[in-house]
């Protein structure tokens, strides 16, 4: 049966060009041109052609880069052709080296990207790896696109960054964890494990959920020490921050239950039948939820921002710079996200990009 076509298209931004985002996105559209219609890319049109050039034995024929003037024309293209919309200079770049010029074409498309979802010309951003390093040398004060996004809303909708508070969530098929922070030292995790974050994140997933789920979720919640601080006896925490949180979002009527030990509470939620499966596991920290994710493969891993007044998915990997230009990359999680990005859509409750 046939994909119905969206009324409007998805930004996917190129990502760093030293990286594997411009191969990923090349074979995407080359090897899955129904999924991938209405996708238009931006970025750099002669990275993108230069890649193209590279893959050519790899693809089949008749793969073209096209020039587009605004991301609705990808609308208007055919099997085959790959819009790219070009909001960046030309720069040397060499691949799978980072440098200033990569990440400012990285940043530079997901400005584009984020403020056409947010005047309402785009469906949803689906954003291709960057390279952190690359974006610091280019001048970029956010380490990633996380925070990038969440300036850029916050500036479009007129509030303070603080009040426009979004989370992370990744998922894979049988798991969805929701990060309490992101990039930020281990140290600096561990400080941010306060009632008010827990609380603040728990709000963020429910507000979400309806639009992602077509209900309010359910939600576990991981503790932070182990054995969840065992009554105190590992840490304070749990009884001091986590537990209290927990309990003020039940008298808001967030579907929650925990503080759960932080070492088992990801296996059972992934092998939970689906009656009883929660719908995400809040995790109170980077690495505590992403390994339960990747350890999973990264595949059909999907990076979620959530909070955003648009949709944002991402591919659950990095730029990869160890086989980029070597035409090794799979664009199978870049093409979860874009069916992540498309099935954010499919509830009637769903945000529109420019409110």
């Amino acid at each position: 049966m046939a994909m119905p076509q969206p009324s409007l298209p998805i930004a996917l931004t190129m990502g760093d060009p030293a990286g594997i985002g411009p191969e990923i996105i090349l074979k995407a559209f080359a090897n899955h041109a129904e999924q991938m219609h209405g996708c238009c890319v931006v970025g750099n049109l002669t990275v993108m052609r230069q890649q193209l050039a590279w893959l050519a034995n790899a693809l089949p024929e008749g793969v073209e880069c096209v020039e587009v003037s605004d991301v609705h024309q990808a609308l208007q293209m055919h099997a085959g052709q790959v819009p790219v919309c070009p909001v960046t200079p030309d720069a040397p770049i060499a691949m799978g080296e980072v440098s200033a010029a990569a990440g400012q074409m990285a940043a530079d498309a997901v400005r584009f990207a984020a403020r056409a979802a947010l005047q309402g010309r785009a469906l949803a951003v689906v954003t291709a790896p960057l390279h952190k390093k690359a974006l610091s040398l280019a001048g970029v004060e956010y380490p990633g696109h996380t925070e990038m996004l969440q300036a850029l809303a916050a500036e479009h909708v007129g509030v303070a960054v603080a009040d426009l508070p979004v989370r992370m969530m990744l998922s894979r098929p049988g798991l969805r964890v929701v990060l309490v922070s992101i990039h930020v030292s281990l140290r600096q995790a561990i400080e941010a494990v306060t009632t008010a974050n827990v609380l603040q994140t728990l709000q963020v997933i429910d507000r979400s959920g309806l639009q992602l789920f077509g209900h309010r979720p359910v939600v576990w919640v991981a503790g932070l020490n182990p054995h969840a601080g065992e009554d105190g006896l590992f840490g304070q925490e749990e009884m001091l921050e986590i537990s209290p949180a927990v309990s003020a979002a039940k008298t808001m009527g967030i579907q929650v239950s925990g503080p759960f030990p932080p070492d088992t509470v990801f296996m059972q939620a992934s092998q939970s039948e689906a009656t009883h499966a929660p719908d995400v596991v809040l995790a109170m920290y980077h690495d505590q939820g992403l390994i339960p994710v990747k350890l999973g493969g990264l595949a059909e891993g999907v990076n979620q921002t959530l909070g955003l007044p648009f949709v944002r998915t991402s591919p659950d990997h990095g730029t990869a710079f160890d086989i980029a230009g070597k035409g090794l990359a799979d664009p199978a999680s870049l093409l979860a996200a874009v069916a992540a990005a498309r099935a954010s859509f499919h509830h009637p409750s769903t945000n529109k990009a420019n409110t």
